[in-house]
Formats: C-alpha cells, structure tokens, sequence
C-alpha cells in the first residue's frame, strides 16, 4: 500500500509549492527585486539627466569642470581624480569577490580580511566623493546654486546657459549624493557581515550566504557608478 497520500504526491511537482523552481534561495531573489527596482530608480535619474543635457544647446564641459585632485592640482588634470575615484570602486568590487569565493570555501579569516579591504575601500571612494564635493562647493556649484557668470566662462566651451549650469549642479549633487548614500549604506552593511564572520555567526549556520548577497548589491553599486561616470564625466 502506498504511504504517500495523493496531496504529498502532488507537492513533489516542481511548479506545485515544496520547492523553488530556480532552486535559488530566497533571500537571494529577493535581492534581486529590490537591486532591479533599484535600477529603475537610477534609470530613470539619469535618462532625466540625458534628456536636459541633450536638450540644451551648450551644456558645461566635464573637461572644465573636473580638471582638478583637491589638495594637489587645482587645474589642468581632467578627470584624472574621478579616474582614481573609478578604480577605487572597481578595486573594491573585486575584493568583495574575493570574500565571496572564500565563504564559499568556508574560510573564516580570508573572509574577514577581504571584507576589510572591501570597507577601506569604501571609504576611500567616499572620502574622495566627499573632497570633490567640496572643491565644487568652493568653486560655486550646489543645489540651487551656480558660480558667478566669470567662473562659468571658463566652464562652457560655447555660450553660457545659466539655465544649463544649473541643471547640471541639481541633477551632479542629486544622483551622485544617491550613489553615495548607496555607497555609505553598502559600507555599513559590510561593517555588520564583518563583525558577525569574526564572532563566528556564518560558521555557526554553516554557510556565507549572507556575504554573497550583500556581494550582489556591492557589485550593483559598483556598475551604477560605470553609467553615472559616462554620463557626467565622459559625455
């Protein structure tokens, strides 16, 4: 006689409940929903940015506008900064793999030493955000604010639009400010999973499942900052 009642047999199917279809756990998914409507966010942030800068027929050029490392150089390096900014990031996702790969091997003390040089490397992005920021406050720029009309002649490679300067300050301040509370958060974040991997929490589940999700929203923070940089710095 069969043991297994007709209702069992019928949560065995795999679209039937019992068991995910894509065998992915769930918090993992849910990252994934909250990192997708995330994407939305920032689309939606920078195809705002495009359609004004497009629609102006003078736009300030990133090359004037960011030609100087804060505390070294005033002039005269374009881009150079946000460039050391940019592999900060990229550095930093790549120790977060790397803290990934050995939780997947269980190693407790790679783990802790990777997710160190993922937060240092954190930091350091938001230390220098922060010195940019500053540098363009003392230049002039802000949220409803632009510099004098003689500072902005040196901006714009054709006619001055003080229509234009503004919208770039609003929208640099806004969508830059965001991704650096994304930053900041994934910092924290991580400052939380590093103090549970040195009291042994993963070991004590049997598992770094954690780490590799925080992983996938590290990985997100560092590929929004690919677009924000083409779309302020480069174009």
């Amino acid at each position: 006689m069969n043991s297994v009642s007709q209702l069992d047999q019928v949560k065995t199917g795999p679209w039937n409940g019992g068991r995910s279809p894509w065998s992915v756990e769930y918090g993992k998914i849910m990252m994934w929903f909250f990192l997708l409507s995330d994407a939305f966010t920032f689309s939606s942030l920078l195809i705002y940015y495009g359609a004004q800068r497009f629609s102006k027929l003078t736009w300030p050029d990133p090359d004037l506008v960011f030609q100087s490392i804060p505390g070294i150089k005033e002039s005269g390096a374009p881009l150079v900064f946000v460039g050391i900014m940019t592999f900060i990031l990229i550095l930093s996702s790549v120790t977060m793999v790397m803290a990934v790969e050995a939780g997947h091997r269980r190693s407790k003390k790679e783990v802790i030493w990777w997710m160190v040089a993922t937060i240092i490397g954190g930091f350091m992005f938001l230390g220098c955000q922060a010195l940019e920021w500053t540098h363009l406050f003392h230049e002039g720029f802000g949220w409803g604010k632009i510099p004098p009309m003689e500072t902005l002649k040196h901006l714009f490679t054709g006619d001055v639009s003080l229509v234009a300067a503004q919208q770039f300050s609003n929208l640099f301040f806004t969508i830059t400010g965001f991704h650096g509370f994304h930053v900041f958060t994934g910092v924290l974040i991580n400052i939380i999973l590093l103090v549970m991997t040195i009291n042994g929490t993963f070991e004590r589940r049997g598992h770094y499942l954690m780490v590799e999700k925080v992983g996938l929203y590290w990985h997100f923070v560092d590929l929004v900052w690919v677009f924000v940089f083409t779309f302020f710095y480069l174009v």
